[in-house]
């Protein structure tokens, strides 16, 4: 914008030139027309940097002062006319609306002296252009804006889009945690069960032992079938089994580790959303995990819910030792639970008395 005045300033002072020469004026006439050249177009940055102070009023003034001078030496010419458009142009940039409407309002005494008919006609005439010299400066200030705000806009979107891929790869590792500790956990901690019993009874009946490991053998092929499961769906998603089948299983693998587990289905067996699944079924497992590593219980209850038409409900019940006061042990578990839960728009609830057992209560929509 300011390259654009400065250009036109000096075509105005060459298109003055040209009409002086060519009417025969005094050439001193031109010393004005040079004056007002040099102050448009040095003096006008420093003033930029501080618009709407007082620098910006007194530079204006003098500036129409020098105009009112050139249209009295050098005649009302087109090139007198363009320099009145460089003020008003600059006007714009460094005073508020009001002060440039007045200046506006005062340009075309330029024409004062003249006779009323001609002054008339030619100080309308000026007042349209400068008018219109205003209102389109101010237009391409406005457009100018637009396009900064539109352009730091753009940056914050940039930001954002960086803000929520790193939340998605944060969340994505928060979701690929909780399936290693739920899932291959739970194996490995039932591998460690069947290890540790086959040490047990290795002396006392090594008749047992094979038996024994044969369960930590199958065990540990059940964590790998985890490994390769939890790659898989990161992959693509696979068929899932039907959630009381999967909670039937996990019943029937505590109760094979030694700990007794009955699983009860209430109300009418429902399809469940991929996530909704994946949440319970996680929740079984790593209660059940807890039960095993923790409680010393001689007996599990789980429970499947369906009977509430808006939600479903889980329940891990064991009559073991219970938890006292302070943090829970199960830790990371408990708090993988509780994120699932959260992300689905439900809760969780554990709970315990010690010496009579522990009860983890999961409730989400369904």
């Amino acid at each position: 914008m300011k390259r654009a005045l400065n250009a036109l300033a000096v075509g105005a002072f060459l298109t003055l030139a040209v009409d002086v020469l060519a009417a025969g004026r005094p050439a001193a006439s031109l010393l004005v027309a040079l004056a007002f050249l040099a102050l448009a177009t040095f003096g006008f940055e420093p003033v930029s940097r501080r618009p709407r102070t007082r620098w910006a009023y007194g530079y204006t003034l003098v500036l129409l002062l020098l105009g009112y001078a050139v249209f009295g030496t050098a005649g009302a010419s087109v090139g007198a006319t363009l320099f009145f458009a460089v003020l008003v142009a600059q006007s714009v940039l460094v005073l508020p609306v009001p002060a440039v409407a007045v200046l506006v309002a005062v340009v075309p005494l330029a024409h004062t002296g003249m006779s009323v008919p001609t002054g008339l006609r030619e100080g309308f005439g000026l007042l349209v252009a400068v008018l219109f010299t205003a209102v389109l400066t101010k237009l391409l200030v406005r457009e100018q804006e637009a396009r900064r705000e539109l352009a730091a806009a753009h940056r914050r979107l940039r930001e954002y889009a960086v803000q929520v891929e790193r939340l998605a790869t944060v969340e994505e590792r928060n979701r690929v945690a909780r399936d290693i500790h739920d899932g291959l956990g739970h194996a490995l901690t039932v591998v460690q069960m069947q290890i540790k019993a086959a040490r047990a009874v290795l002396a006392a009946d090594p008749g047992r032992v094979d038996a024994v490991l044969t369960k930590a053998q199958d065990q540990a092929e059940e964590a790998l079938r985890e490994v390769r499961r939890s790659v898989g769906a990161l992959r693509e998603p696979a068929t899932p089994v039907p959630l009381p089948e999967a909670l039937r299983a996990l019943a029937d693998e505590t109760s094979a580790a030694g700990v007794p587990t009955a699983l009860e289905v209430v109300g009418a067996v429902r399809p469940l959303s991929e996530r909704t699944r994946e949440s319970l079924f996680r929740a079984a497992q790593e209660g059940l995990t807890n039960v095993r590593r923790h409680a010393r219980a001689t007996r599990v209850d789980l429970t499947m819910d369906y009977s509430q038409p808006a939600d479903v409900r889980l329940e891990v019940r064991d009559d073991g030792v219970g938890v006292g006061p302070g943090p829970s042990p199960a830790g990371f578990g408990l708090l993988g639970i509780e994120e699932r839960a959260a992300h689905l728009g439900g809760r969780m609830a554990f709970g315990s008395v010690p010496g009579q057992g522990s009860t983890l209560r999961v409730e989400v929509p369904g």
